[in-house]
């Protein structure tokens, strides 16, 4: 069947337009290389037909996401290092510089409190899978898995994971989900009450990764979300109005400076100028 799910996924490939994204402010790429951290996770909002249908079907702007792990030696590109781990449709897993989502809608989501040592071994475990393909079948498993309908949800219950099973294929949620898995660090667990000796009590339970959508960093309530105009310092007293910007240029022009009598003579109309040689 992987031949099958291959056809499909480079169909789906085909039918992904350009990421033309506009986002409600600009990046400033200074901005989020100065304010990520290794560990964090962007979230993107892309705009191609299969990123629209991740985004209905989990009710949030975000449809991809990514690792930041910092400068890779020895991969760059125009001067630039790669700084990102993600999977994508067209590549698999691979590394990518910051700037291929400078023009798009982002999110910073951190992992709070994660040791150094920790933080490492997630940076490591996402580096150590480049290479591996995607797992298209995920993709699809995931659309039935998040669509409403009384047959989704029977087979929702009997649904232990997502996609091929296959672990040279990953999407990029479920690589980023694994990576945190590796250090047992949170993202949604499943909460369950078991009865002991003491009493009843609650224990988590780590979801299978492939269940993992983008939208799961952002709501989680161990990713703090980390805002780059915000945390380089904000002032909202500097910040320039267009319109305020258009009344200082109207009044500007209105009022011309007048260097001297004879210019203020000059500029009057040809009654004033008579008016103003006879007196």
């Amino acid at each position: 069947m992987g031949w099958l799910f291959d056809n499909v996924g480079r169909l789906i490939a085909r039918l992904q337009q350009p990421a033309t994204c506009e986002p409600f402010a600009p990046n400033d790429l200074t901005a989020l290389r100065e304010t990520l951290r290794p560990g964090d996770v962007l979230l993107v909002e892309g705009k191609g037909r299969i990123s629209g249908s991740i985004k209905y079907l989990t009710q949030s702007a975000w449809s991809h996401s990514a690792l930041y792990v910092g400068p890779m030696v020895g991969a760059e590109t125009d001067v630039e290092p790669h700084v990102l781990i993600e999977a994508n449709i067209e590549e698999g897993v691979v590394s990518a510089p910051l700037s291929k989502y400078l023009h798009c809608q982002t999110r910073i989501c951190r992992p709070v409190g994660l040791t150094q040592a920790d933080c490492e071994t997630v940076c490591r475990y996402a580096s150590e899978r480049i290479g591996l393909g995607y797992d298209f079948k995920n993709v699809i498993d995931l659309m039935r898995y998040l669509f409403p309908g009384p047959v989704t949800r029977r087979w929702r219950g009997r649904t232990i994971a997502l996609g091929s099973g296959d672990a040279s294929r990953i999407i990029c949620s479920s690589l980023i989900a694994q990576a945190f898995d590796a250090v047992r660090y949170p993202i949604l667990p499943e909460i369950k009450r078991v009865e002991s000796q003491t009493g009843r009590r609650e224990v988590a339970e780590i979801r299978h990764s492939s269940f993992y959508t983008p939208r799961d960093f952002d709501i989680s309530p161990y990713f703090m979300v980390v805002k780059p105009t915000l945390a380089r310092g904000f002032n909202y007293k500097d910040m320039r109005w267009a319109d305020l910007a258009q009344f200082h240029t109207a009044q500007v022009t209105l009022a011309p400076e007048i260097k001297d009598e004879s210019d203020e003579a000059a500029s009057m109309p040809e009654f004033f100028q008579c008016a103003a040689l006879t007196a």
